[in-house]
């Protein structure tokens, strides 16, 4: 069945997007979450490697924030012990999916190599106005975690070039359609 992951930048709208399609989204970020709120054997990981930060269970979010702002570093070793536990959680959703159109919103989805079988990429391009704007909103939005993260992703000509189709998206729910309307008719879904 069809797979189409969604890539852009950090606040262009991926998830909006990936809802807008209207199918199972497996959202990463959402993953990631319930694995600091559930997972005991990933908390016990990260507690044993960073000790000074993580004491708790459920991890909180913001000791995870306060580690990678005491070294950027540390971001790749949280990914390494997060990002497996994330894997899994993939592949027991397209497992249980395998015969249905599902959306993958993955914000590292070609960084992590992770392989899908009948994948489409679908790029979400927004003006870098817009998407500053849109972030200053957020409130956990930090400009200097921010810059670390993206400096960890392959740059957004890499994402567009791999893509099948772009979605411009200007946030209005109507032109986002229109765009998922012309994908889903070019991939014979509709």
């Amino acid at each position: 069945m069809i797979r189409i992951g969604i890539l852009g930048d950090i606040g262009s709208g991926k998830t909006f997007v990936a809802n807008c399609f209207g199918h199972l989204v497996f959202n990463a970020d959402r993953e990631v979450n319930k694995i600091y709120k559930r997972n005991y054997k990933c908390f016990l990981k990260l507690k044993k490697k960073f000790p000074n930060f993580i004491k708790k269970f459920p991890i909180i979010k913001s000791e995870i924030i306060k580690l990678i702002r005491f070294n950027s570093k540390n971001l790749k070793t949280i990914g390494k012990i997060v990002h497996p536990y994330v894997n899994n959680e993939l592949k027991i959703f397209l497992k249980k999916n395998k015969n249905k159109i599902v959306i993958l919103d993955i914000p590292l989805l070609l960084e992590n190599k992770i392989k899908v079988k009948n994948l489409y990429f679908v790029f979400v391009h927004a003006k870098q106005k817009e998407i500053k704007k849109r972030l200053k909103k957020r409130s956990h939005f930090n400009q200097k975690l921010y810059k670390l993260i993206k400096k960890n992703q392959l740059s957004l000509s890499i994402k567009r070039k791999k893509s099948s189709f772009v979605i411009n998206n200007d946030f209005k729910k109507f032109s986002v359609m229109k765009n998922i309307k012309k994908i889903k008719k070019e991939l014979n879904y509709l």
